[in-house]
């Protein structure tokens, strides 16, 4: 029987790879971290003396209960107009060579709203298998199929994160001066501008929460220019920010009170996507701490 300080060290040394595994599983980084929390509960209940690889189970363990928690949702989405987007990463803008291949493991929001979307058995596939190199053979029993179900399982997902999720440009020096140039477009109140920067078929998503009037979804670059305009008008600050591996933005209120966190992706020079996250509840508990060291 392995001793309770060394399940302790060996489960630290895996807790942010389980971290991750339940941040994709869920797109909620709270929820996350209460998956992670369970997984650390039934480790203590269980003997892993035989346990050939302690890592290949704990993210068994964690992919459970994440299917659990997924299965256990109610539907937030009764409602066609209600909008709700994952929880955003905030971290500093670091425009390095060597930052970019450090958020390369970054998981877009873009890809977590598709995501969203898929049945909880699907979802789990692709996370891990296409996200963390998982076997179907290990992926099977989790979801109660066949290794070859498990594989179709992964295959559906896969065609809709191709078809829906738009590809990101890389480039954070790219990105960064594309949302530049469109704040630029925004002060100056430059419209045709403002179009040329946003994708024909640009998506804004604005997730309010409570507040049920500021959640919308518009499409179309001229709308979506239009919503920016008046968005300006609120007299609100612009920081620039990595949002979950892209470029985004904190705006945040003349007293210094974050306003909303803006997730953008930009493909082929332009904006993609926007989702907003205006939700004061949810940003009164965002981590933060990235960004005021």
């Amino acid at each position: 029987m392995a001793t309770g300080e060394w399940l302790a060290d060996q489960f630290e040394e895996h807790r942010a790879h389980l971290r991750r595994v339940a941040y994709r599983m869920l797109g909620s980084a709270s929820e996350a971290e209460d998956a992670v929390q369970e997984t650390w509960i039934r480790l203590g209940r269980t003997d892993v003396g035989d346990v050939a690889s302690l890592r290949r189970w704990l993210t068994t363990v964690v992919a459970r209960v994440c299917l659990d928690m997924l299965r256990a949702r109610t539907s937030r989405r009764e409602d066609p107009l209600d909008v709700h987007l994952p929880d955003p990463i905030i971290t500093r803008g670091e425009w390095e060579p060597e930052s970019e291949a450090m958020l390369a493991d970054s998981v877009g929001l873009a890809l977590l709203i598709v995501l969203d979307a898929l049945e909880p058995a699907e979802r789990l596939a692709f996370v891990l298998h296409d996200v963390f190199g998982m076997a179907f053979d290990e992926i099977a029993p989790i979801v109660d199929r066949s290794p070859v179900a498990a594989r179709q399982l992964a295959s559906r997902a896969r065609r809709r994160v191709q078809s829906k999720a738009p590809s990101s440009d890389r480039d954070l020096r790219l990105q960064r001066r594309v949302v530049e140039a469109f704040l630029a477009a925004v002060r100056e109140g430059n419209f045709e501008h403002l179009v040329a920067l946003l994708d024909p078929d640009i998506v804004l998503r604005a997730d309010g929460g409570a507040l049920a009037s500021a959640s919308r979804v518009v499409r179309g670059a001229k709308a979506v220019a239009g919503q920016a305009a008046a968005f300006s008008k609120v007299g609100l600050s612009n920081q620039i920010v990595l949002v979950n591996g892209n470029v985004g933005l904190l705006a945040r209120r003349p007293d210094g009170r974050l306003f909303a966190v803006i997730g953008l992706t930009i493909a082929n020079g332009r904006i993609a996507e926007m989702n907003i996250l205006a939700d004061p509840d949810r940003l009164s508990r965002l981590d933060l701490s990235a960004i005021e060291r």
